[in-house]
């Protein structure tokens, strides 16, 4: 089937079936590798993107669910201001370890700060909870986002 979606700000024209996941278009269709395969189950987070500003997990979203939403992944990420501002946080924390999982932190972090500038810890565990990092990197992650929030809240 023939589907146009728009990702990253711009229309693609993709011939797949409507049940195949969007992980799945944006990797091996559209090659757009920066976001990952974890689970398959929507249980790690690692295949993390925005549908309208909302993180969602893009390996059981089915491509036909998407319609005219606006899909960004961690590819363009950095043009929005949460996460152009999550994506300095991380290098000045240092949070990246073996990597994997931090397309999918990325793009949650960023949708928490989209959606609440001034989050307390329990937002932030709230919203950073479906995310799994196997080399531990929590503290880094929180401490972060945590910089992030004040880097917005101080104009920067």
């Amino acid at each position: 089937m023939a589907f146009t979606i728009s990702i990253n700000g711009s229309p693609h024209s993709i011939d797949v079936d409507g049940d195949t996941p969007l992980l799945w278009v944006l990797r091996d269709v559209l090659g757009m590798t920066g976001t990952k395969f974890g689970c398959g189950a929507a249980l790690c987070g690692a295949c993390t993107v925005h549908i309208d500003g909302v993180a969602t997990r893009s390996c059981i979203t089915s491509i036909d669910s998407i319609e005219k939403s606006a899909v960004t992944t961690v590819e363009a990420i950095g043009t929005t201001a949460s996460g152009a501002r999550i994506q300095k946080a991380w290098l000045d924390h240092e949070v990246v370890q073996c990597g994997y999982c931090q397309s999918g932190q990325i793009m949650s972090a960023s949708a928490l700060l989209a959606s609440n500038s001034n989050p307390t810890d329990a937002d932030i565990d709230d919203a950073m909870s479906g995310n799994i990092c196997r080399c531990g990197t929590y503290v880094r992650i929180r401490e972060a986002i945590k910089l992030a929030a004040q880097t917005n809240t101080k104009g920067g």
